[in-house]
């Protein structure tokens, strides 16, 4: 029997000893190729990156994955037991295995043998940060196994904070959120902090399965599994009962987070950042790199350019007559479905899109568009509202038409035709027909001291077209090119009061002959630079650049970087070449500020995920600006080391000139403002474009009008008349509560009386007369001289006299043929 049991126990020792072997060799070869959990130590997940406006409000976000990393610290302890209740409750005990859980699972497990359900695991939380990091999501034996090695491995190398700090943030929660911080402003728009025992219950629930408690195709797993959930942190002792009981009364609550733009009209900025963003760090970082992008978007300014640009569109817009419906359905049944399913403005809140369901000559009844839940469900209930005949007039008349095409409601649309309306704020189910105007613009704000773009509207509507013609639109800039074409002169020597021919003129290149005319036709005979610039003189302009050599206007251009290369061709000195709003805000900027180069910038810093700024657009140093203490030394002084462009005087000079655009010249009437300000009008060939570019000591904007396919506006849809009350719109609200500033006359100028028309000195009390600035060794001319005149002498009287006369006349001249 000894003998017998020996030999058993030596079977057995060898069995147990060959098994031993075998695991060894097995757990060898399962460990051979093990990932560095060490990699766990330099973690860098994907995150979401955020746009800010100036102000810091939350702009926009991109990501792959929205996940925004928190550190343990900034987590809250409600967050943290609801996940340990939910997944791993012993989390704070165990080694990285939960022996308990195990055994637990095991019986389970056995218990449902046969009966086709899914196995039951067991993972820790530790488990789930090495599947999820380490290894694939395969259920194989071999898996679980390199699984619970990485665990042990994990546990000692990290606290057990940190290893709840990278399952927080990384696992997913559906709706395409990472990360416990991404999920609570997915699921709820609310930070981490703000999140209730329900809310947290329910994030909690997710990473089980987010497809199996979606809150809306699964309303009621999602409840039970939120409620267990709850019932678990009772159990752990982290809610009471009462409190426990009372958040399982609680509806879900969810309320998606929409992605795109967040801050109101702010789309057209955002996504010239993105454009901007990308190009100059690659996708990878905007989706996935977490920066922080503080932009310089002024969101008061922002909407006040948006309402300027838009109802200036609209006025245009609705003088030209009705487009004809958006879409027409039917309407026997329930017409709420159809008209659902057709994409509103999404930028435009304002308005709603409605049916008609009834029309007479008092007016229509129409059913608006029914409200989403956030489930995308369809409100069951139809609202009904009325367009009174009033409230339609200008549809009367078809778009394109002379003359009105209706004379009531009836002759404009018919039941089942879908239109925009708005509603009236001061009667209630009233609405005004509206349209999205086929007429397009850009407009551009910026400061003109920093190049920081404070506001920009690309268009009418982001969701009617992402075209950005502030940025993207090239388009002929015609007559407010022509302050560069003066200042060129005015920095070669000639002054606001020297005189050049207003007359007829042929350009002779190549056998062809060219012959510019002012808009309008006619002509003033001599005048002064100032006149020429205040109404906009096409004639006496190409005599400027022609006395003066195309290559240095060419040069003046690339200068201010209005083109990169601009052809010398004469017909360049009148607008015709092509450029963008942003460059020509950015152009005005210089002569605004006093001649110093503007680099126009929409984003004022970007930080890396981890705080280091790695751009900064104001690049000026502020030498002693961080002294330890006061020992009477002088104040700091910002410095500025920009490149002087223009002539500080020059400068001066073209702002008081095109301060008389404002009061004498094209724009005459259209610009109040409670402070000084310049600007300058822009009307292309056949009326195709509307400019008007303006600035205060403190602000410049610009914007233009016109078709995205040029086509003409119309006669007399002129700069002055559709462009400048838009700016003036924009402007007055946006100096409101600003203190007016001045336009300061650099030292060592002269102010001297001239003639307005023969710009020579006047004498006291002679009518007519202007306050003139001239630069050191210039003045008033002392005898009556003409740029690009006659070769023989006439008195300025008589060429005064009979400018119509000679206007009609063609005598040689040194500068052309006149």
């Amino acid at each position: 029997m000894i003998r017998l049991i020996g030999y058993f126990f030596g079977v057995g020792a060898f069995l147990l000893l060959g098994a031993a072997a075998a695991v060894a060799i097995y757990l060898g070869a399962v460990t051979k190729d093990l990932p560095d959990y060490e990699v766990l130590a330099n973690y860098a997940p994907p995150v979401t990156t955020r746009f800010h406006a100036g102000n810091g409000a939350l702009m926009a976000e991109y990501a792959r994955e929205r996940r925004l990393y928190l550190p343990i610290q900034a987590i809250p302890d409600r967050v943290k037991a609801a996940f340990i209740s939910a997944e791993d409750k012993n989390f704070y005990q165990h080694p990285g295995i939960d022996p308990s859980g195990l055994v637990r699972a095991i019986a389970v497990n056995l218990q449902n043998f046969g009966s086709g359900r899914r196995p039951v695991g067991a993972s820790t939380i530790t488990q789930q940060v090495a599947k999820n990091f380490l290894l694939t999501a395969d259920q194989t034996l071999d898996r679980k196994i390199k699984e619970a090695i990485l665990s042990f491995r994990i546990e000692q190398a990290y606290s057990k904070d940190r290893i709840l700090e990278l399952y927080l943030n990384e696992i997913f929660f559906g709706l395409n959120s990472y990360g416990i911080a991404g999920a609570a402003l997915t699921y709820f728009d609310k930070s981490v902090t703000e999140l209730t025992i329900a809310e947290t219950a329910y994030l909690a629930a997710l990473p089980k399965g987010p497809a199996n408690y979606h809150p809306f195709r699964k309303t009621e797993a999602a409840i039970e599994r939120r409620n267990w959930v709850i019932d678990r942190m009772v159990e752990n002792g982290y809610v009471t009962k009462a409190d426990g009981e009372e958040a399982k009364k609680q509806p879900l609550g969810v309320t998606p987070r929409r992605g795109g733009a967040h801050l109101f009209a702010s789309e057209f900025f955002a996504e010239e950042v993105r454009r901007q963003i990308i190009q100059k760090y690659g996708d990878n970082a905007l989706y996935e790199g977490g920066l922080s992008v503080r932009t310089s978007l002024d969101p008061r300014l922002q909407v006040a350019a948006r309402k300027a640009l838009q109802e200036g569109l609209l006025n245009y817009d609705e003088r030209r007559g009705f487009h004809g419906p958006v879409k027409t359905i039917e309407i026997g049944g329930d017409w709420g479905e159809p008209l659902s399913k057709i994409q509103a403005l999404s930028d435009v809140p304002e308005w709603k899109l409605a049916v008609v369901l009834s029309v007479d000559g008092e007016g229509a009844e129409i059913g608006l568009q029914p409200e989403k839940e956030a489930s995308g469900k369809i409100v069951p209930e139809r609202v009904t509202g009325h367009i009174a005949a009033k409230n339609m007039q200008w549809a009367y008349r078809s778009a394109g038409g002379q003359r009105k095409t209706a004379k009531s409601p009836e002759g404009v649309f018919g039941p089942g035709d879908v239109v925009y309306v708005e509603p009236l704020q001061d009667q209630p189910g009233e609405y005004r027909l509206r349209q999205p105007p086929k007429v397009q613009g850009g407009l551009v704000a910026m400061d003109p001291h920093t190049g920081r773009v404070l506001a920009m509207v690309g268009g009418f509507s982001y969701g009617q077209s992402e075209f950005n013609r502030a940025t993207q639109a090239m388009r002929q800039p015609g007559s407010s090119f022509k302050p560069f074409v003066y200042a060129a002169a005015l920095d070669s020597g000639y002054t606001p009061a020297s005189v050049i021919l207003d007359a007829p003129i042929e350009i002779v290149n190549g056998g062809q002959v060219w012959r510019p005319e002012n808009y309008g036709g006619g002509s003033a005979g001599p005048s002064t630079l100032r006149l020429g610039i205040e109404k906009s003189r096409n004639l006496m302009t190409v005599r400027l650049a022609n006395d003066m050599g195309m290559n240095l206007v060419a040069e003046y251009a690339e200068r201010f970087g209005i083109y990169d290369k601009m052809p010398p061709l004469l017909s360049m000195s009148l607008g015709s070449g092509e450029t963008t709003v942003l460059r020509m805000v950015s152009a005005y900027a210089v002569i605004a500020n006093g001649g110093k180069q503007i680099k126009p910038s929409l984003i004022d810093r970007i930080q890396d995920r981890y705080g280091k700024t790695i751009f900064r657009h104001e690049d000026r140093t502020c030498e002693n600006c961080n002294a330890d203490d006061w020992a009477d030394q002088e104040e700091p002084v910002l410095g500025d080391n920009r490149m002087q462009v223009l002539d500080p005087m020059t400068s001066y000079q073209m702002t008081s000139m095109m301060e008389g655009v404002i009061t004498r010249g094209t724009a005459a009437g259209k610009i109040k403002l409670d402070r000084p300000v310049a600007g300058k009008t822009g009307t292309t060939n056949d009326e195709k474009d509307a400019w008007f570019v303006g600035y205060t000591p403190d602000l410049v904007a610009g914007l233009y009008l016109g078709f995205d396919e040029p086509a003409p506006l119309g006669r007399g849809a002129t700069g002055g008349s559709l462009s400048a009350p838009i700016f003036n719109a924009f402007m007055q609200e946006a100096v409101k509560g600003t203190r007016p500033g001045k336009f300061v006359v650099p030292g060592g100028m002269s102010l001297i009386a001239v003639n307005r028309k023969t710009g020579m000195m006047a004498v006291e009390g002679e009518p007519d007369t202007i306050i003139e600035a001239f630069k050191p060794g210039t003045g008033p001319a002392e005898t009556f001289s003409v740029i690009g005149g006659l070769d023989e002498y006439v008195p300025p009287e008589e060429i005064l006299k009979n400018s119509p006369q000679a206007n009609q006349a063609v005598t040689s001249g040194s500068n052309g043929l006149y």
